[in-house]
């Protein structure tokens, strides 16, 4: 049976009542929901003042999971929890630890869905890396997303009939990946603000964005035999 997949990325803290009524219509008619980072309004390095009003529309909107964008991060334990603060679905990040190599959030998910197994990884943009001087100041450090993403697929692979990475990574990037690493079903890519009308193919994978900014939401249906296929949707300015 297949399986409907509603998408969005790059919003910026641009939810409104308006645009979540809308998106809410579509999620109705969707088995998933994900979305593939920078959902909130504080910049990279901005602490909120208060809870982000973002996580409560996703929380309404019932969200699968999501991947961490750069907007979602910080160097300092206690600004990334703030910047976290109120979240209730699983936020992923398959490529962020702690120093100590402990993992701060989930790395992975595994559902049933339609009866299908389902497994999500989620791979963002390296802010820290070992090689950065500014490593000293951070509390985390970010791993190679194509590495991540060869171990979380030798890891999932064996479980699942469709594999789905989050990514916040780039278009460019999101491309490479595809390339590198074989046995990923589904990027659904963020951080570029690339507009894809339709999904577009790279060897065994299909690869998805929705621009950014509320301007587009990406409604999909996984076939086991014909793939990934469905396009971009207009989000009506509110």
């Amino acid at each position: 049976m297949p399986i409907k997949i509603l998408h969005t990325n790059d919003m910026h803290g641009t939810l409104t009542d308006q645009r979540f009524a809308f998106l809410k219509d579509l999620r109705d008619k969707a088995d998933l929901y994900f979305d593939s980072g920078d959902v909130i309004k504080t910049g990279n390095l901005g602490i909120p003042l208060r809870q982000e009003v973002a996580w409560t529309y996703l929380d309404r909107l019932q969200c699968t999971a999501s991947v961490l964008g750069n907007r979602e991060t910080h160097v300092l334990e206690s600004a990334f929890q703030s910047k976290l603060a109120g979240s209730t679905h699983p936020v992923l990040c398959s490529n962020l630890r702690r120093k100590d190599s402990s993992r701060p959030l989930p790395t992975d998910l595994l559902l049933e869905v339609n009866g299908l197994k389902v497994g999500i990884f989620a791979v963002m943009v390296q802010m820290v890396t070992e090689r950065m001087k500014t490593q000293a100041l951070s509390v985390y450090l970010w791993d190679s997303p194509v590495k991540t993403a060869i171990e979380q697929v030798a890891k999932l692979r064996p479980q699942v009939d469709l594999l789905i990475c989050l990514s916040h990574i780039g278009h460019r990037q999101d491309l490479e990946l595809a390339k590198a690493v074989d046995g990923i079903d589904v990027i659904l890519g963020g951080h570029s603000h690339t507009v894809l009308t339709e999904p577009i193919k790279v060897g065994n994978t299909f690869i998805c964005q929705g621009g950014s900014h509320n301007r587009f939401v990406g409604l999909y249906e996984w076939d086991a035999t014909s793939g990934l296929t469905g396009t971009l949707i207009p989000i009506p300015a509110s």
